[in-house]
C-alpha cells in the first residue's frame, strides 16, 4: 500500500481561524529551516470553525497560497480538512489535500458479530505473543482480547474506510494525505489497541500517513499538558514502535507517523516528543490551532488604543456567555470560574496586565490559565464582530505578526523539532 503524495517527516498543523496570519505562520517555518530543520506547514480548519466564523474552506487555501507566494516558500504545504466525517467532507473536496478523518464518535459502537469474527480469523498474527522491535516485553493478546478490541474499534475503522473512499472517488487515489484521528474520546488507546486499529485501517485499504490516538493525560485547549509526563513519554515511544511494526506487517505507508492533536502549548511534553522521535528516527505531526487566535488578541492588546479596547470587549462578552461557549469544548477545557476576573476589573487593565494574564508564560505570576482558556474558546465573539475585528487585525498587522511568529517558532517548533528548551 502506498501513496503518491507523501507528507514529509516533520510537519505542523497551523490553525488560522480568521485567515489573516498565514504569512506570519509561514515565517516560523522559514526560521526553522534556517535553524537546520524542515517543518512543513499544514493549514488546518474544522467544519465547526468554518461555521462559527462564517467562512469556506477556499478561504484557508487562498490565504495559504498567498503566503507561500509572498514568502517565496519552495517546499511543500497542505490544507487540512480537519475533523471531517461523511456529512461534512464534501465542502472540503475542492480546496484540501490533507484530510483528518475523525472517527472518535464511532469508538465503542458495537460492530457486527460476523465482522469481528472475520477480523479475528484474518489476523492470527495478532493472537498470542507479539514481539515488536523497540518494546522490551512481547505484547500478549488472547483471542478473546483481540475480539474485544476489534468489537470496540471496527465500526470506527469501517467508517474511516467509507470516508476515505468518498474522497478518493472525487479526487483520485494518491492525490491527498490521509490522517485518522480518535483523540476526542474518553479513554486513551494502548499500544496493543493501536496495533489492532492499524490492522483494521489497513484492511480498509486506507493509505494512512498519520494517526492521532488519544494519549494519557489532559490535552486542554491552549494550556499545558496535565498528567504524568513520564507515562506519556513511555506511551509515545511504545506507539512509535507499534506503528513501525504495523508498517512492516500490513504494508502501510513507510512515512506513517504519530499526530499529536490539541498540541498547542503542551510545553511539558515537547522534550519527550523530541527525544522519542530522535531516538527512533521517527517523524511527528504537531497539530496546533487556537493558539494563533490568542496571539492576535495579545497583539491587539499590546497595540493599545482601539486594539486594547476591543480585546477587553471580547473578554466581557465571552465572560457573559461562558457556559454557552464552553459546552462544545467541555472535554478539552478546565476553566475555574472562581479564577476568572470580573469584566469590570479587566476593563481597568493596562496592555501589560491583559497580555500578562493571557500569554502562556508559566513563570509569570500574572498568567491566568482560566482566563486564557475562556478566550481560547471565545473566538466566536470576534467572529460576530465581522469587519470590525478584521480591520483591527489589518491595522495592527506588524505587532500581531511578531507575536504569531515568535509563539509558533520559539514555543512550539524549536522545542519539538530542534530540541530547544523553551
Amino acid at each position: 500500500m502506498s501513496a503518491q503524495l507523501q507528507l514529509e517527516k516533520y510537519s505542523i498543523g497551523v490553525g488560522d481561524r480568521f485567515a489573516h496570519q498565514a504569512k506570519a505562520q509561514l515565517e516560523a517555518c522559514i526560521q526553522a529551516e534556517k535553524a537546520g530543520v524542515v517543518v512543513i506547514p499544514v493549514w488546518n480548519k474544522s467544519n465547526r470553525e468554518h461555521i462559527t466564523i462564517g467562512s469556506e474552506p477556499v478561504s484557508t487555501r487562498a490565504a495559504a497560497d498567498a503566503a507561500v507566494r509572498e514568502q517565496g516558500w519552495k517546499k511543500s504545504y497542505y490544507c487540512d480538512a480537519d475533523h471531517i466525517n461523511l456529512e461534512t467532507v464534501d465542502r472540503f473536496l475542492s480546496s484540501c489535500d490533507f484530510y483528518t478523518i475523525d472517527v472518535a464518535d464511532l469508538i465503542g459502537r458495537p460492530a457486527e458479530g460476523a465482522s469481528v469474527e472475520a477480523f479475528v480469523r484474518r489476523h492470527p498474527e495478532l493472537q498470542g505473543s507479539i514481539k515488536i522491535e523497540g518494546i522490551e516485553r512481547s505484547l500478549a493478546i488472547s483471542k478473546e482480547e483481540l475480539a474485544r478490541i476489534a468489537g470496540k474499534y471496527l465500526a470506527a475503522a469501517h467508517h474511516a474506510g467509507a470516508i476515505y473512499a468518498r474522497i478518493a472517488k472525487e479526487k483520485g487515489e494518491g492525490t491527498f494525505i490521509t490522517e485518522v484521528s480518535m483523540d476526542e474520546t474518553d479513554s486513551p488507546q494502548t499500544p496493543v489497541e493501536l496495533l489492532v486499529i492499524l490492522a483494521a485501517l489497513a484492511d480498509e485499504k486506507i493509505p494512512l500517513q498519520t494517526v492521532a490516538p488519544k494519549f494519557t493525560g489532559r490535552f486542554n485547549k491552549g494550556v499545558d499538558y496535565v498528567g504524568d509526563v513520564a507515562q506519556f513519554s513511555q506511551e509515545f515511544s511504545l506507539d512509535i514502535a507499534a506503528i513501525a511494526h504495523a508498517v512492516k506487517q500490513y504494508g502501510l505507508p513507510g512515512n506513517l507517523k504519530l499526530s499529536v492533536h490539541s498540541g498547542s502549548d503542551k510545553f511539558s511534553i515537547y522534550h519527550s516528543i523530541y527525544e522519542a522521535t530522535q531516538k527512533s528516527n521517527a517523524g511527528v505531526h504537531l497539530k496546533t490551532a487556537g493558539t494563533n487566535w490568542l496571539e492576535e488578541l495579545i497583539g491587539l492588546a499590546e497595540a493599545g488604543g482601539d486594539g486594547l479596547r476591543l480585546a477587553k470587549e471580547i473578554y466581557t462578552d465571552a465572560y457573559a456567555h461562558r457556559e454557552e461557549l464552553s459546552r462544545p469544548y467541555s472535554a478539552v477545557i478546565d476553566i475555574d470560574a472562581k479564577k476568572l476576573p470580573e469584566p469590570k476589573e479587566v476593563d481597568q487593565w493596562t496592555s501589560e496586565q491583559y497580555t500578562s494574564a493571557l500569554r502562556h508564560d508559566q513563570r509569570s505570576p500574572a498568567y491566568n490559565p482560566s482566563f486564557r482558556q475562556l478566550l481560547h474558546i471565545g473566538y466566536k465573539v470576534a467572529a460576530h464582530m465581522g469587519d470590525r475585528y478584521l480591520k483591527l487585525l489589518e491595522a495592527n498587522e506588524a505587532v500581531i505578526a511578531k507575536n504569531v511568529t515568535e509563539n509558533l517558532y520559539a514555543r512550539h517548533i524549536a522545542p519539538v523539532f530542534l530540541g530547544k528548551r523553551p
